[in-house]
């Protein structure tokens, strides 16, 4: 029991001490870091000392470093450039190491100055940097050229005066914000490190070629430094007229070589020419023969996948709307290439998701096509077996006596039957030109009451000419009206059932039954969706309507009370005109 205690004790320790050190705010990790900096640099002791203070130091900076989360685990790979850069920073006597060293923290403490949105840690970082730039170009830079003899004020101001920085930061309010590694701005870190760089190499420059004091060298330096920022500044956003050097950076970093305007109409006219998603797919990719820094690769699809252009070592994988594209270059893509990647990933599985839809609804069309021709011929095929019924029926009851008068109906109907099931296997065969043909009014009237005279049927008509109708419209809606009305009548004896047709002022052909009227509900939807039926498939009124909507007629119900019900074929153009044909 005793050796646990003794055991865990440690480890309870190491937690608490682990603990209370994340409780401690950025900026007095920054302040300790800066101070043991300065103890290390500034001050003159032993080497070990100094060794122990650079050590601390960067110990300090690795509990500060805002590029890896504090409670992120370091794989053993990560953290050899670590040591390896603590071995060189302590055991490296060398003042140009140093100034290298307090370069990367100038980077890296303005890069999270940029990202603090506090006032007060903002300050922090902005009085931390002012500390490195003065510890650089006041104590090491000089001592990095030879110039040892530094004034004695500049040294007191440097040994004792600096110090006053890292203290301020160490007392100023606590704040838990941090530069994150998600938020640093790396690009702000990386250019002021290399400012700093070119000022220390600038200064070195101009003290070695032109053999002046160090304090000029530094005045000359950052009044050249001065001037190139300047110029840079007005070339990276002229007034003269012409593009500067920032619309260049943002098209060049927009297009990394590639024509995309001309790539992306391409891919446009592509995509209005070619209708299989698969060929789409495959001809786009063979367009990008121009990208240099694309081998080839290889896309999957639902319905089918290909490689395009040659295989290479380094894959890039995106999936979009169902298409997967794997890119394969020589080398590895940069951040701006792979972004362009990823963009033209996404363009390809727009498109490619857009012909699936197209592809999609055509088959939709073509299947509901498919019903319409089928069930509009299935009515067809209903009214011929409904009038072959009849006349089997009218075989059934008669005599001796009526052997003539059924002869004579079977040399009527039965070729008219005929007629009429040869025109249904034909319009099968080409469903297209179901409402092309025409028959006279007088010819089709005639064959109507051929049809119908022994079903007790009223017909009437008005001045018939030789005006054309749609055959197969007038077939199929007077054939469904006047099956219904019959029906009807079975379960009304006695039922009265009458057909007007008239040719002026507009073509219209009406059936009214003296019956109950059709509910509410049934007449509000007849013509609109398949209705609920008994005897069929309830979408004959359905189907004639549509077939009636796409000949320029329609069908409508204009009288649905007891003892009339009136249904209407009419044509929405003159008589004169028929749907469907060019005027005079």
């Amino acid at each position: 029991m005793t050796e646990r205690t003794e055991t865990a004790s440690p480890q309870a320790w190491l937690t608490s001490l682990a603990t209370h050190f994340t409780r401690v705010t950025p900026g007095r990790w920054l302040a300790l870091m800066l101070l043991a900096l300065h103890a290390a640099v500034v001050l003159d002791a032993e080497a070990a000392v100094t060794r122990a203070f650079l050590l601390a130091h960067y110990g300090l900076f690795l509990l500060w470093q805002p590029l890896v989360r504090s409670e992120a685990r370091i794989e053993p790979r990560l953290a050899l450039p670590v040591f390896a850069m603590a071995a060189l920073l302590v055991l490296a006597d060398s003042t140009w190491v140093m100034a290298l060293w307090l370069a990367i923290l100038a980077g890296l403490v303005g890069a999270v100055a940029t990202s603090q949105n506090e006032r007060g840690p903002r300050l922090a970082y902005l009085l931390a940097l002012a500390y490195l730039l003065a510890l650089l170009l006041a104590w090491v830079l000089p001592q990095s050229l030879g110039d040892t003899a530094l004034p004695d004020g500049l040294q007191a101001a440097v040994r004792y005066g600096l110090p006053l920085l890292p203290l301020t930061i160490l007392f100023l309010p606590a704040s838990r914000q941090r530069g994150a590694s998600s938020t640093l701005d790396f690009i702000y870190g990386l250019m002021l490190s290399l400012l700093v760089m070119v000022v220390a190499l600038g200064a070195f420059a101009v003290v070695a070629v032109a053999r002046v004091g160090y304090a000029w060298a530094l005045v000359q330096t950052l009044l050249g430094m001065a001037a190139l920022l300047l110029a840079l500044s007005w070339l990276w956003n002229p007034r003269a007229g012409f593009a500067g050097l920032g619309q260049v950076t943002s098209r060049y970093l927009l297009s990394v070589g590639l024509p995309f305007e001309g790539w992306a109409q391409r891919l446009a006219t592509l995509a209005e020419r070619e209708r299989d998603p698969e060929s789409f797919v495959r001809e786009a990719l063979a367009d990008l023969h121009e990208l240099t820094w694309i081998r080839g690769g290889h896309w999957q699809a639902a319905r089918g996948e290909g490689m395009f252009g040659e295989p290479a070592e380094h894959a890039l994988v995106h999936s979009f709307h169902g298409l997967t594209l794997t890119w394969q270059a020589p080398r590895p893509l940069t951040p701006a290439l792979a972004l362009h990647v990823r963009l033209l990933s996404q363009l390809l599985g727009y498109f490619y998701a857009s012909k699936v839809r197209e592809q999609t609804l055509r088959e939709q069309a073509y299947s509901q096509a498919i019903h319409d021709t089928g069930a509009r011929l299935t009515h067809d095929v209903k009214n011929i077996l409904q009038s072959m019924k009849t006349l089997i029926a009218a075989a059934d009851t008669s005599t001796a006596e009526d052997g003539e008068r059924l002869q004579a109906l079977m040399k009527r109907q039965l070729p008219q039957l005929a007629a009429r099931l040869s025109q249904t296997v034909d319009k099968l065969k080409q469903p297209a030109e179901m409402d092309v043909a025409r028959i006279p009014a007088q010819a089709w009237w005639t064959a109507l009451q051929t049809r119908y005279e022994h079903d007790d049927v009223q017909f009437f008509a008005e001045a018939l000419d030789d005006i054309p109708l749609p055959q197969d419209l007038f077939d199929s809606v007077a054939d469904n009206l006047l099956t219904n009305a019959l029906r009807k009548r079975q379960r009304e004896p006695g039922l009265a059932v009458e057909v007007r047709l008239a040719l002026q002022p507009l073509v219209s052909l009406a059936v009214t039954d003296s019956g109950a009227p059709a509910p509410e509900h049934v007449a509000r939807n007849l013509f609109l969706s398949p209705v609920a039926s008994d005897f069929g498939l309830g979408v004959g009124l359905y189907q004639a309507a549509r077939q009636a909507a796409r000949v320029g007629y329609r069908l409508e119900l204009p009288d649905n009370q007891a003892g009339r019900v009136s249904f209407r074929l009419q044509a929405t153009e003159s008589a004169d005109s028929p749907p469907g044909t060019d005027g005079p």
